[in-house]
């Protein structure tokens, strides 16, 4: 009888384990779970299997499998903030960065399906037990909030507490991504481009709804 020999890490990955990059192994391997199965569908062990780390290794570095879901969704809002950035750097009318941003977060959630379901699913039901999630999350949601100060300075926006402007923003803007993900939008975005004219086109319905009256 043969006896099948459990295949030992790569050297690449017990370098970076060793060098202290075990909890981006596990994170990566969370995603990848993710992206397979949904936030619900593996557990810790599932995940060692996959980082081709101990059974306890997930232990070393998160207290469950719900604080392995946050460190994923804090790496989603960190990456969602780096794409917001590098929006913002480029030199554009206040409006038209806002409008960039809606598209880019589209754009983000369509590359990046796994991040979106655990940022905003229920597997992680109180973020603030998970301070650096929480933190991450609110970093992400004030580049919106000067975005929209920034269109009232300039006039473009209406008067009015710009927080719950950018709550309806990210609200209007998630439902689009959302349903995009989802494929519930496909007679209407069957492509990437497709769905990034729909987002500007949501973008541009949405800015009219804050444009200044009379």
């Amino acid at each position: 009888m043969s006896v099948k020999r459990r295949r030992s890490p790569s050297p690449h990955r017990r370098a970076r384990a060793a060098g202290g990059g075990l909890r981006d192994i596990l994170v990566d391997a969370a995603v990848a779970l993710i992206a397979r199965k949904g936030p619900q569908g593996f557990s810790l062990r599932e995940v060692a299997r996959r980082a081709r780390v101990s059974e306890a290794a997930p232990y070393w570095h998160f207290a469950d499998r719900e604080a392995l879901l946050a460190a994923a969704a804090e790496r989603g809002f960190v990456e969602m903030a780096k794409g917001m950035m590098e929006i913002w750097s480029r030199p554009a009318e206040p409006a038209e960065r806002f409008r960039a941003l809606g598209v880019g977060y589209v754009r983000f959630a369509l590359a990046h399906p796994s991040y979106l379901r655990v940022m905003f699913g229920s597997e992680v039901p109180d973020k603030a037990m998970h301070p650096a999630l929480q933190e991450a999350g609110g970093r992400t949601f004030g580049l919106l909030v000067e975005a929209i100060t920034e269109c009232q300075a300039a006039g473009r926006v209406r008067r009015g507490d710009p927080q719950a402007l950018a709550v309806a923003a990210w609200s209007i803007v998630h439902g689009l991504a959302a349903l995009l993900v989802d494929g519930k939008l496909k007679d209407h975005a069957a492509s990437p481009a497709a769905a990034e004219r729909l987002a500007r086109t949501v973008t541009d319905l949405f800015m009219l709804g804050l444009t200044p009256r009379p």
